[in-house]
């Protein structure tokens, strides 16, 4: 059984069909040390896919957003970049040397409650990344 099996199945129960290329890029992300922008995950899965046409990642990815099987978040060169949605969380990133450190949902919990009872908004999409300097570059 392939890695990726939990994640073909759940779309199955999505009513989605499992495409060698959502596979594929569904491999790549879960085997990611980070996130992954479309392109780099283009390179790779080239490598499986010879024919793959970039444009296709792109879909995919979106498409990997929308199901909720994969999140999107900005990195600190301001380019989108994917990971699997396993558990929600942050991400506090350097805008000097890129470090990333994931902060847990919970701690940004009462802020999320405090927004949506002060503006009536229900918040469906919960990621958020905050841009500053570590201590090594302040």
């Amino acid at each position: 059984m392939s890695c990726e099996s939990d994640l073909t199945q759940e779309l199955r129960e999505l009513g989605f069909r499992v495409t060698p290329q959502r596979r594929v890029i569904l491999h790549i992300l879960l085997h990611a040390n980070g996130h992954l922008t479309p392109s780099e995950v283009f390179a790779l899965a080239q490598e499986s896919l010879p024919g793959l046409m970039e444009t296709t990642v792109y879909r995919t990815l979106e498409f990997l957003v929308q199901t909720g099987l994969a999140q999107a978040a900005f990195g600190s060169n301001g380019k989108r970049a994917y990971e699997i949605s396993d558990e929600h969380h942050h991400h506090l990133i350097c805008r000097q040397c890129g470090k990333e450190i994931e902060i847990p949902h919970v701690q940004l919990d009462s802020l999320y409650a405090s927004l949506e009872a002060s503006t009536q908004f229900k918040l469906v999409h919960n990621h958020i990344t905050f841009l500053g300097l570590c201590a090594e570059c302040q």
